[in-house]
């Protein structure tokens, strides 16, 4: 099974940007299709972004949509998410999942595999 590992995260103030990566061990990462959530305390886990197995499709949320941008190197079996024109309501532990099957990559069930996340605080 794979095992996923995020870094990058950070304190950056709002209008920055940082780049998120979710390395890959214990198996080949391009068989599996990647997403990014994000938790906040007293809110729900929420979707941000996913790219399929192939690279060639990727979604957003529309809260992050023209911000954020997902990518993935097989070669380096790792993930990037580039976070950028940071906003305050941004911060928050985003963690990246591992989706076999990649019918319903919105939704944080349908994911296999977790990292433990890495936190991003935006100050205003």
């Amino acid at each position: 099974q794979v095992q996923l590992v995020e870094s990058g995260g950070g304190l950056v103030q709002a209008g920055g940007s940082l780049r998120l990566s979710c390395a890959a061990s214990g198996d080949t990462l391009s068989t599996y299709n990647i997403g990014w959530f994000r938790l906040t305390p007293g809110k729900e886990r929420e979707f941000v972004s996913a790219i399929g197995w192939s690279g060639v499709n990727s979604f957003y949320a529309d809260s992050v949509k023209g911000r954020f941008t997902i990518s993935r190197d097989d070669g380096k079996n790792t993930v990037y998410l580039q976070i950028a024109s940071l906003k305050p309501e941004d911060t928050a532990v985003y963690s990246c999942a591992a989706s076999l099957s990649g019918l319903r990559l919105r939704d944080w069930d349908e994911y296999d595999y977790w990292g433990q996340g890495t936190q991003v605080t935006v100050s205003s």
